[in-house]
């Protein structure tokens, strides 16, 4: 019986990439047949993955597709059983939760051609919580962008009269009846 192979945890995951990405620019300018052999060896890896998606179940295939490196490797040879908009879609819900965390509030508003938008509102957050709008649609874009380079850029979207919130609503008898102080009584 062969000996289980060594799993990365994503941190190794993530700091090979950065390294691949090094190396890879670095043969870019490097003719001859190292980056024909680089190319023919992600084409077939490509087309692998593709066999693999091929014979999932739609169990399996939703794993796959849920797995983040998986995605990207989807993503990257062009085979990503989802649309380009459920996937943004997606990047963006899990983006939401850290924006309100700072005041302010993100939601998907679909896409139109190849632009993805979002509304984006920083609220009251002020100088004490990191960055401004800029840097919270910098995120986003970048976060779209990974999963959906099929679309072209990320764009806000205003928001409309119908989608302002509506006043708080405050009980009559709050406004009407004062609490008495149980001394005054």
């Amino acid at each position: 019986m062969a000996d289980t192979a060594v799993r990365l945890p994503d941190p190794a995951v993530e700091a090979r990439l950065a390294r691949l990405d090094e190396v890879l620019a670095g043969l870019e300018t490097t003719p001859g047949p190292v980056l024909e052999a680089v190319r023919l060896l992600t084409e077939v890896y490509g087309e692998a993955l593709a066999r693999v998606l091929d014979h999932a179940d739609e169990r399996l295939g939703s794993l796959l597709t849920g797995d983040e490196l998986l995605g990207h490797l989807m993503v990257l040879h062009e085979i990503h059983p989802e649309p380009a908009e459920t996937r943004a879609a997606r990047a963006v819900e899990k983006l939401r939760p850290a924006v309100r965390e700072r005041g302010g509030d993100l939601e998907w508003a679909g896409v139109d051609g190849q632009v993805a938008r979002v509304r984006l509102s920083t609220g009251g957050c002020g100088s004490g919580c990191g960055g401004g709008s800029s840097d919270v649609l910098e995120a986003v874009r970048a976060a779209v962008l990974a999963v959906a380079p099929e679309l072209t850029s990320v764009e806000t979207v205003p928001e409309s009269a119908d989608r302002k919130a509506a006043p708080a609503f405050v009980p009559l008898n709050t406004i009407r009846k004062r609490a008495v102080p149980q001394e005054s009584r």
